[in-house]
């Protein structure tokens, strides 16, 4: 079958729960459509966690990589339209504390994605999802992942890729306090409808 690679990171500085895990152990080994899906979780390290992505291409080769981040603090989902090539924020889970490095020196200072997220918007927000596009996926280890993401559907034509923020789950929101939540069937749900779109686009 063809496959769709999904990737969720481990949880991060002061969040000790990420949803992301949550949703991409659920995911892993469905089949939506004529894809099989493969979810994989990554550190939350610079270094590894690119290198544990091309790895994670390497194996599976598939034709949809979504790249999925906790955005603690934003109540809607978000994928985003683009990466740059740049590293630079808070520490990462070893200590890591980029400033203004470039993610590839030789690399394009930012690409698009190419997944419908327009279509994903409209699908969400037509089920009831609170959506938007948002424009800036940060400097820290999400737009990372999706820059590298990018860089391999650059590479191979017909793959695409991108990456999409999701809000806090309910039980991340009660542990940390001050941060709006979704249940996690919900984000489940939603992120699946980004899937199909995601597919759709594809195969057409």
């Amino acid at each position: 079958m063809t496959k769709l690679l999904v990737t969720g990171f481990e949880p991060f500085l002061h969040y000790k729960i990420n949803p992301t895990m949550q949703i991409v152990e659920n995911l892993d080994g469905e089949t939506i459509g004529d894809y099989r899906i493969v979810g994989r979780i990554l550190s939350v390290d610079f270094q590894q966690s690119a290198e544990q992505l091309k790895q994670y291409i390497e194996e599976v080769k598939p034709q949809i990589i979504i790249s999925l981040g906790l955005a603690g603090g934003r109540f809607k989902i978000t994928p985003e339209r683009i990466a740059i090539n740049v590293k630079d924020g808070e520490p990462d889970n070893n200590g890591y504390t980029p400033v203004d490095e470039s993610i590839d020196k030789d690399g394009a200072d930012a690409y698009l994605t190419n997944l419908p997220i327009r279509n994903m918007v409209n699908c969400l927000q037509a089920a009831g999802y609170p959506a938007e596009i948002s424009n800036t996926a940060g400097t820290y280890l999400c737009n990372n992942i999706m820059y590298e993401g990018l860089v391999y559907a650059q590479q191979h034509e017909g793959v695409r890729a991108g990456f999409i923020h999701i809000p806090a789950s309910f039980d991340l929101a009660i542990q940390h306090g001050k941060i709006p939540g979704w249940h996690i069937r919900d984000l489940i749900a939603a992120v699946k409808l980004c899937i199909e779109e995601s597919i759709r686009a594809t195969n057409h």
